[in-house]
């Protein structure tokens, strides 16, 4: 808990139902950081690649891919030695630390690579840099996502506590999505562009994660385990090997089907998602003919979802959360696939249905991170001794969710990159003018709508073998 919490409820481990404002708006503002994060590389990468330093499209889903198969590697690890920090020293806050603090210089170096270099040593140079920036950004993400299981033991507070935390996240998105893309605007050299953009941005996401980490101080992580008790000494706590880290997290895979199938779910989204949001841009250029019309396609998408967040919330009160999040899942999957229509006519009215598509984000965002601390609770209460030693294995869970998100993110951009390569998609150096032919442009816009329809269809299947209920998480 915060510092708002009472000192003799933090001593011991039991958490008031009510989270503070303070604590909500602590851990919500880290969202500004991983919105950020995962919107603007998202976004632009891909065509930054392909038409600012002309690397070959199939070239730069390799560059992306490489990069976020690194962080699926390093996540698990992550998260067991963020469970290994908790039990030592009551506290999840020093990887937290290290990743704000490193992130927004790798994150501009990721966008300073002179195009006189070429598209061979600039490629390596996007590779290098971006998984170091992936590495910083997984150092954060993984204990941030790990918080929630172990700042509040209620079902609705963790939705309360997850809404707000998308409420910042769409504004981060829409700021990041708008915003980054806008600032390229600061002069007519792409070098420049890129540059004032990953700096400024960069800037930005560190400043959200920071103001997080104030969250996870020590005895506010939660409960503390038997090794972080005042009767066994921190430095006790047994070393844990590299092979240990990955088992503990395939450990909580295979036993707690709740985490299977949520995570199943969450990761096909992310696929969807991923592959509309490295789409945007080319759809901006090659479709409606406008570099403005990406940051238009955003607000579009934002906009609705800053106000449904708290919707969609209230909602699940009612409702449940996984029933809800299946709502929202068919509401996505319907406006993306009238977004095929641009095909025969392509015009403004696109920015109907991504607002719809908005709205029903919210609640794909919100609810399976609010279904996430209720599985990790479950998993703890009827499974109790499934860790050794008990010490606590939100992080365990956490670490394999990341990598799961990374899975679907990095597979959208790469999809895009098969797309774009099977389609004979050309790409270009920065400000030298090409045409595309016909298949490129339908490869964009199937992208765009029909592909992510598709998958978000096959998440409901996933979704619809999840198995508690609200019933099944109030049981005590």
């Amino acid at each position: 808990m915060s510092n708002e919490a009472p000192a003799a409820p933090e001593a011991t481990g039991i958490h008031p139902a009510r989270l503070t404002r303070a604590t909500i708006a602590r851990y919500a503002a880290g969202s500004l950081g991983t919105g950020g994060f995962a919107t603007l590389p998202g976004l632009v990468l891909t065509y930054y690649l392909t038409d600012s330093l002309g690397v070959a499209a199939l070239a730069a889903g390799a560059v992306i891919t490489v990069a976020k198969v690194w962080d699926v590697v390093i996540d698990p690890v992550i998260g067991a030695l963020t469970d290994r920090d908790l039990a030592r020293h009551g506290s999840r806050r020093r990887l937290m630390l290290i990743g704000a603090l490193a992130l927004p210089v790798l994150f501009a170096l990721t966008f300073a690579v002179p195009p006189s270099l070429g598209p061979v040593v600039a490629g390596i140079w996007v590779l290098l840099a971006f998984t170091l920036t992936a590495t910083a950004f997984s150092l954060f993400q993984v204990p941030y996502i790990a918080l929630p299981a172990e700042l509040t033991p209620s079902y609705d507070e963790r939705t309360r506590l997850l809404t707000w935390r998308v409420v910042v996240l769409t504004f981060a998105i829409l700021l990041f999505g708008a915003g980054g893309p806008a600032l390229r605007r600061v002069s007519d050299d792409p070098f420049v562009q890129y540059l004032v953009m990953g700096v400024v941005c960069g800037v930005v996401i560190g400043i959200g994660m920071l103001v997080a980490t104030a969250v996870a101080r020590r005895g506010a992580a939660g409960p503390t385990p038997p090794e972080a008790s005042t009767d066994v000494p921190a430095a006790s706590a047994p070393a844990v090997g590299i092979r240990e880290h990955y088992a503990s997290g395939i450990r909580a895979l295979r036993r707690s089907r709740p985490f299977r199938m949520l995570l199943s779910t969450f990761v096909l989204q992310a696929l969807a998602t991923g592959l509309m949001l490295a789409g945007a841009q080319y759809v901006a250029t090659w479709v409606l003919h406008s570099q403005a019309a990406v940051e238009l396609l955003f607000i579009a998408l934002i906009a609705p979802a800053l106000l449904a967040a708290p919707a969609w919330g209230v909602v699940a009160r009612r409702l449940g959360k996984e029933r809800t999040f299946a709502i929202a899942s068919v509401v996505f999957a319907v406006a993306a696939l009238s977004i095929l229509g641009m095909l025969w006519a392509p015009g403004d009215w696109i920015y109907v249905p991504v607002a719809i598509a908005g709205i029903a984000y919210a609640g794909m965002q919100s609810l399976p991170m609010a279904m996430l601390p209720d599985v990790i609770s479950h998993d703890e209460r009827t499974e109790p001794d499934a860790v050794e030693g008990n010490t606590g294995r939100a992080g365990s869970f956490s670490g394999v969710w990341t990598a799961g998100e990374t899975v679907g993110f990095a597979l959208g951009a790469t999809t895009l990159a098969l797309i774009l390569a099977a389609t004979g998609y050309v790409s270009s150096v920065g400000g030298q003018m090409v045409e595309q032919p016909d298949a490129a442009i339908t490869g964009i816009v199937v992208s765009f709508s029909l592909a992510p329809a598709v998958l978000i269809g096959l998440s409901l299947l996933t979704l619809a073998r999840y198995p508690l209920r609200r019933a099944d998480i109030e049981r005590r």
